[in-house]
């Protein structure tokens, strides 16, 4: 639990550790305001695009050896960011760091959930994705922080150290495993990550082009297209990378819906929000993080009980309570805004959501891959991950969007007045998520889809 927790929070976080950077690396490396963007969106780009490709490697090749490929691509694309003497390498060092990231992400879960005994996953898994929800969450805090009282070239540097600790000991306390009969599916690969890199370039390209330009139409109609022939390749063929019988099935159909939309509104949430306490009440990146820890720092506390309660009572409900409560929070925050809002104003909103986000992230994992065939693990990790980064992007990209239409930074009541729509569309995204949530079998129903899951894998 140790080796993967840590491995996916240096993947998790280095999705939004440079936004509170790109001020200073822009001072030192140069380039225009749509260079300094493309630090966050390669890695976004590379990440979303290849976490299923990630998935399918592994469980061809051997889950640990590509979970140590992955780790090592990662730390040396790390060291060549921090390294890099101008923008452009900059850029494809971060792409390149979301290749490694790609590939160890979704095996870190398969990896801890082989490792753990059926009767405590719960415990493992929760533990495991509130490390995950901490990282998301505290990006923009401990890139401030590191960018202020050092440099931004140790955002990168972090990374190095971990990493070589990590490989000899994935290597030593890590069991390999393969899916039973795994074979690369290239046509559906290649049809797959075309049509996601379609939908992710959009979507990353909305803030400076706009939704309306031809290359974000181009990218959105385009991916989508390939992405429906992907679906029908997949229903057609004997092998397929990704069975689209699994979206028959409630509880994971249920999940990945929900894990979509509480992205959506939760990501793009906490990317405005981080700019309105420094931008409008004037916090330093620091002191922004650190009153945004009631909400992300939260998983901690309460993710080990969330874990421990889905054992006894089942995911269902304490998912969609912890998808409620985040709903709740942000729609508190939102009644409460004004351009001079003080902290205890902020607090309840922020204890809402962080205790709604720690209940989610907690069995979300576990019901994910307590819905598949133990040979399907890896590929569902790699479905779940890759609906979950692009409901971030797509959140981001939605709520900057609603943000500029209806105010901006110009003014502190521009700002308020942007923000307050933008968090009540993600309170209500995230609402949907409850809903979709609610669809998830209970406990009982779950149980026997699972022992008839098991039976059709041994029939098999």
């Amino acid at each position: 639990m140790a080796i993967t927790s840590v491995a996916t929070f240096m993947a998790a976080l280095d999705n939004l550790v440079v936004t509170t950077a790109l001020p200073s690396i822009g001072k030192d490396l140069g380039g225009r305001l749509a260079d300094l963007e493309w630090t966050v969106n390669a890695y976004t780009l590379t990440f979303a695009v290849l976490l299923m490709f990630g998935a399918a490697l592994g469980d061809r090749f051997g889950r640990r050896r590509l979970f140590i490929g992955g780790l090592a691509v990662f730390t040396a694309a790390s060291a060549a960011a921090a390294l890099a003497p101008g923008i452009d390498a900059l850029i494809a060092a971060r792409a390149v760091q979301g290749v490694g990231a790609a590939v160890m992400m979704p095996l870190a879960l398969t990896l801890l959930t082989a490792a753990v005994p059926a009767e405590r996953r719960g415990m493992a898994l929760g533990i495991f994705s509130a490390v995950t929800g901490l990282a998301v969450a505290s990006g923009p805090l401990v890139g401030g922080s590191l960018t202020e009282h050092i440099a931004w070239e140790w955002i990168f540097w972090l990374n190095v150290p971990i990493g070589l600790a990590l490989i000899p000991l994935a290597r030593l306390r890590l069991r390999e495993s393969h899916a039973p009969g795994a074979r690369l599916d290239v046509p559906g690969t290649l049809l797959v990550s075309t049509g996601l890199f379609g939908i992710v370039y959009a979507l990353v390209s909305t803030g400076s082009h706009g939704w309306t330009s031809g290359r974000v139409l181009a990218g959105l109609i385009s991916g989508s297209a390939v992405l429906a022939g992907f679906v029908l390749y997949e229903l057609q063929t004997e092998r397929p990378m990704l069975p689209m019988r699994l979206f028959r099935e409630r509880a994971f159909s249920g999940i990945n819906a929900a894990s979509l939309l509480m992205f959506l509104g939760m990501f793009g949430s906490i990317f405005l929000l981080s700019q309105f306490l420094q931008i409008v009440l004037g916090y330093s990146p620091t002191e922004a993080g650190l009153r945004m820890l009631p909400w992300t720092g939260m998983p901690l506390l309460v993710a080990p009980v969330a874990g421990y309660l889905s054992d006894r009572i089942g995911g269902r409900p304490v998912v969609a309570t912890g998808l409620a409560l985040q709903a709740l929070g942000l729609g508190v925050f939102a009644l409460a805004l004004e351009p001079d809002m003080s902290y205890a104003a902020q607090l309840p909103g922020l204890i809402l959501s962080g205790i709604g986000m720690a209940l989610y992230f907690a069995p979300a994992a576990s019901l994910v891959m307590g819905s598949v065939r133990t040979s399907e693990q890896g590929i569902a990790s790699g479905a779940n991950n890759g609906l979950r980064e692009i409901g971030g992007t797509l959140g981001v990209a939605i709520l900057a969007s609603v943000f500029s239409s209806q105010g901006g930074f110009e003014s502190p009541q521009a700002a308020v007045d942007g923000l307050t729509p933008a968090l009540w569309i993600g309170a209500g995204v995230v609402g949907l998520a409850t809903v979709a949530a609610l669809l998830i079998p209970s406990r009982g129903a779950t149980a026997v889809h699972e022992k008839a899951v098991r039976e059709e894998a041994v029939h098999d």
